[in-house]
Order: C-alpha cells, then structure tokens, then sequence
C-alpha cells in the first residue's frame, strides 16, 4: 500500500525511526541494518512494508529494496511474523540471511533470538529454491554497516523494546562489554546480545 517514504529523519531510535514527510511524521519500526545505515537528522528514503491488524496499522522500512524483499520471503513463512523478520534482519545482513538460507545452515537463522529449530527449517525449506533463483538473476549486495559510538543505555532500551527482560539485557550486555574489551557501537553490542540469547 504505500510502497516508500521519502522525508527528513526527525527521530532515530535503534528499533524505529520517524521520518517527517512535510509536516507529517511516519513511525516505521526498522532493523539494526537499516539503522546504522542511516545519516542522522538527514533526509532519508523507506522501502516500506504496511502491517495491518485489527488492533494496529504498523510500517516496517528499510533502506534498500533487497532487505525489504527479504523481509517479505521470511514473512510469508507461517510462524514468522513481521518483528521475528525484523529480529532476524537485525541478527544477520541480508546476505548472511540468503547464505544460510542457500546453504542450509539451521544453526545460523536458529541463533535469532525467538527461533527454534522447527521453524529455522521451515524458513530454509521454503525459501531455498526462491533465494538461489533471485541470486542467479541479480546479484545481491549487503547492507552497508557503519559504526556508530553510542551507549551501552541505547542499546539496553533497544532490547528492551525487542522483548528482553531488562535485568538479562543488563547482565547480557555487561557480560559483552567485558568479553570484548574494545569499544563496541549499539549494533554491535545488540548484536552479540541476540546471539548469546
């Protein structure tokens, strides 16, 4: 229905942006690609996915064409639906999710926090056949990540947002922090916190 949105970055979260198209503000829930992807306070432009419910009309957008694409195979999976895509988007980039989905590697798409094995061979079963079809018509390219030096806080409120308890999130990101004794962006830190989940 509406297929992107063009406009000025007016918040960015790393779960959600509101991009102000002349005087109007879209919320769309993004993932952790799409975010670091992002110029701050910039103008911007959504490929973007409307989710209707009865209880809620909600966009999902993404900076390149190629991640929505593949947002949209996953949704089509019964038992994914649109935040366990955007889960999965924000563990893997799109080629990591096309390489494990190719090569059958169920371990990769079962490190997402909230999927299990029966539904990681659901998704590669299904979408096999389709991803490597696509691949050979086009190649596919990743989503630029760059690094961003923000806080431990953002990345805390960002896993909160995604459904983690905030205690775990603490211990997990702490645990992280030290383990990695370097400077880690909030993708990074949120990262390694879905993988250890």
């Amino acid at each position: 229905m509406i297929a992107y949105i063009d406009g000025k970055l007016a918040l960015k979260d790393p779960t959600y942006v509101i991009v102000d198209v002349n005087g109007i503000g879209y919320q769309i829930k993004i993932s952790l690609n799409t975010y670091s992807s992002l110029p701050e306070g910039e103008r911007c432009k959504l490929h973007t996915y409307l989710h209707i419910k009865e209880d809620a009309h909600t966009l999902y957008g993404f900076t390149t064409a190629a991640e929505k694409d593949t947002f949209l195979h996953l949704i089509s999976i019964s038992g994914v639906g649109p935040n366990t895509g955007l889960m999965i988007l924000s563990s893997l980039t799109v080629d990591e999710v096309q390489q494990a989905i190719v090569r059958e590697d169920v371990r990769t798409i079962q490190h997402v926090k909230g999927i299990g094995a029966k539904t990681a061979q659901r998704i590669i079963l299904e979408l096999k056949d389709k991803i490597k079809k696509e691949s050979m018509l086009a190649g596919t390219t990743a989503v630029p990540v760059s690094a961003h030096n923000t806080s431990r806080a953002e990345a805390l409120s960002a896993l909160v947002t995604l459904g983690f308890a905030k205690n775990v999130a603490e211990k997990t990101l702490d645990a992280i922090i030290k383990r990695e004794d370097r400077s880690l962006s909030v993708e990074e830190l949120i990262k390694f916190a879905l993988k250890s989940s």
